[in-house]
């Protein structure tokens, strides 16, 4: 039997809210980390695959800009029928003195106890290489 969970729209805009808020302050962004579960995590950051929180999180302290900013132009919610939830972002992205550009972010929330923790999470900036 379905287990919808009716709060889905709050939870996965309070989720967004929340992920941004962290990754686009330097000192919060290590606080990412308990956003991901140890192994049964997944990204995909521009066509590369980590796995797990600590492979995750080696991704982001990889990126090589100082200053970031994600602007939310819509976020759409789906309850899963499991009680997970469906999350798609876009909005843009601007880094260091870079022009902003569009990006678009999937994430999936499993439940885990009273909470949920982030089971995947796709990500790909709006750049249209047409050549």
């Amino acid at each position: 039997m379905a287990n919808l969970n009716p709060q889905y729209d709050t939870i996965g805009k309070a989720f967004a809210q929340q992920y941004y808020g962290l990754f686009d302050n330097p000192a919060q962004r290590p606080n990412l980390h308990n956003l991901y579960s140890e192994t049964e995590s997944l990204m995909s950051f521009e066509g590369q695959q980590c796995q797990g929180a600590a492979k995750i999180m080696e991704k982001f302290n990889s990126l090589s800009f100082q200053k970031i900013l994600h602007i939310i132009t819509s976020v759409d919610c789906q309850p899963m029928f499991d009680g997970g939830i469906l999350i798609n972002v876009i909005g843009q992205l601007k880094t260091d003195d870079d022009p902003p550009h569009t990006y678009s972010q999937t994430f999936v929330l499993k439940p885990l106890g009273g909470t949920y923790f982030c089971q995947h999470d796709i990500f790909r900036l709006g750049i249209h290489n047409t050549l």
